[in-house]
Formats: structure tokens, C-alpha cells, sequence
């Protein structure tokens, strides 16, 4: 691909859609090489579904490596606390376990935005009732609702 005068210059131009949008069309799934996203992520061995641009990148060398599910959700919440600033540091971890809980756990998401549904709390082990007390009323509604607005889930999907 860095071989490619029309990627590179593209690349170059931080032309991003133009770049995509040629490697699906003119690379990917060709007779000669049949490539294609999901051969690329798998290659990759990365926790999580990586996009194009990613890939593209780290081809370019632009980023020095793939980030991780977790080094992701660690962004993704820290981006949180920078815009709610919660008044006690002591709620940290509560807020954290439940917002990486919501963002990647299609069942769990599904279980707390039900609320007749979170006595099912009870038999999960991923994130459980108590999980779930230790987190203040507040931003029980919050975090899913900054996720929703914010987060991309897709990409912390495997």
C-alpha cells in the first residue's frame, strides 16, 4: 500500500474517505490477493474490532501500534471524568468498572437499560447487584448516556 502513489499522497493529504473508500474498492477481495478487512484484523491479533484507518495508519506508520480494548477504555473514561469531574475520588473505581461494564458487555448493557430487568444482576459475573450499588444513583443514568452520545461501542467488540 505505501507503494500505492494514489494511497500515499492521499494518506499525505489526511484524504481519509478517498483512501477508504479506493481500498475497498480496488484491493480488497481481488483474485490475486483476496485481502479483506476482516483477514487484515485477523493478522493483526489485536482484543478488538480495528478499522481501516487504523490499519491504514499503522501502515503508514503513523501510530506506532494497535491500542488495546483496555487502553481504549481507559481513554474513553478518562474523556468522562475530564467532562462530569466527580466530587470523590473514592467513586473512581465504582464508576469505572460500571462504565467499562456498559461499553462491553452487549448482556450487561442490556440488563441496566431495562429496569425491571436488573435482579438478573444477581446471576451475572461479569458485573454484578453489588457492582452496581457502589455506583451513585446519578450516574447510573449518566454513563450509559454519555456512552450512547460518545463512545463508539463497535470498536470494543472482538
Amino acid at each position: 500500500m505505501r507503494e500505492n502513489d494514489f494511497i500515499a499522497a492521499s494518506v499525505e493529504a489526511g484524504q481519509w474517505d478517498r483512501v477508504i473508500d479506493y481500498v475497498n474498492k480496488e484491493l480488497f477481495d481481488k483474485p490475486s490477493e483476496f485481502y479483506n478487512l476482516d483477514k487484515l484484523r485477523k493478522a493483526a491479533a489485536v482484543d478488538r474490532r480495528l478499522t481501516l484507518r487504523e490499519i491504514l495508519e499503522k501502515i503508514f506508520g503513523l501510530i506506532p501500534r494497535f491500542k488495546s480494548k483496555d487502553e481504549l477504555l481507559e481513554e474513553e473514561f478518562s474523556k468522562f471524568v475530564a467532562d462530569y469531574k466527580p466530587s470523590e475520588a473514592k467513586l473512581i473505581p465504582a464508576l469505572k468498572q460500571f462504565f467499562k461494564a456498559y461499553a462491553t458487555d452487549s448482556h450487561v448493557r442490556a440488563i441496566l437499560d431495562d429496569p425491571k430487568r436488573l435482579t438478573a444482576l444477581y446471576t451475572t459475573t461479569s458485573f454484578t447487584i453489588a457492582d452496581l450499588k457502589a455506583v451513585p444513583p446519578e450516574y447510573r443514568k449518566i454513563i450509559p448516556e454519555y456512552i450512547k452520545d460518545y463512545v463508539s461501542l463497535n470498536q470494543f467488540a472482538a
